[in-house]
C-alpha cells in the first residue's frame, strides 16, 4: 500500500523597490527596499503556499488568488496562507512540516528568522519545530546578488488524514 504522504515544492521571485514595505515570512523587516507585487509580495509565504498546493495537486497560488483580481491587491499574504491550509484540509490533508530558504543579499535575515517561524507556525497552526526557515545570499551573483530582487524556495510534506 502506498504511504499517505506527499511532498510539494515552491519557488518565487519578486523585484525589490525603494520605499516599499518589506514583508517576509509574515513580518515587516526594516529595509530601504521592499518586495514589489500585487499582494504584499511576501515571497516566503508565497513559496510555502505553492509547496502546499503542489503537494495536494491543487495547482498554484496564482490559480487560487489571481493577481488580476482586485480583491487581492495589497492583501496580507498571511490571509492567503491561512486559506491554503484550509483548502488542503478540505481535501483531507494535514501538514507534516515546511522547510524554506530565502535568497537575499541584504538585509541580513538572521535576526528575524525566529519571528518569521513563530508567525508562520501560528498561521498554519503548527508546532514551531515543524517550520524551518533559512536565509542565504547569492554571493553577489545574479539579480539577488545585485539587490534587484528576492527569491525563495520551499518544500512541504503533507499527509492524508
Amino acid at each position: 500500500m502506498k504511504p499517505n504522504i506527499r511532498v510539494g515544492y515552491g519557488y518565487d521571485v519578486h523585484a525589490l523597490a525603494e520605499g516599499v514595505d518589506f514583508w517576509i515570512g509574515g513580518i515587516k523587516v526594516p529595509h530601504t527596499h521592499g518586495a514589489y507585487g500585487h499582494s504584499d509580495a511576501d515571497v516566503l509565504i508565497h513559496v510555502i503556499c505553492d509547496a502546499l498546493l503542489g503537494a495536494a495537486n491543487m495547482r498554484d497560488i496564482g490559480f487560487h488568488f489571481s493577481d488580476k483580481d482586485p480583491q487581492y491587491k495589497g492583501i496580507d499574504s498571511k490571509i492567503l496562507l491561512k486559506r491554503v491550509v484550509e483548502l488542503i484540509a478540505e481535501k483531507g490533508y494535514g501538514i507534516v512540516n515546511i522547510d524554506a530558504t530565502v535568497c537575499l543579499q541584504r538585509p541580513k535575515l538572521s535576526p528575524h528568522i525566529e519571528a518569521m517561524k513563530q508567525t508562520l507556525a501560528e498561521v498554519m497552526d503548527l508546532p514551531l519545530e515543524d517550520v524551518s526557515v533559512k536565509a542565504t545570499t547569492t554571493e553577489k551573483l545574479g539579480f539577488v546578488g545585485k539587490e534587484e530582487g528576492v527569491s525563495a524556495h520551499a518544500v512541504a510534506l503533507i499527509y492524508k488524514k
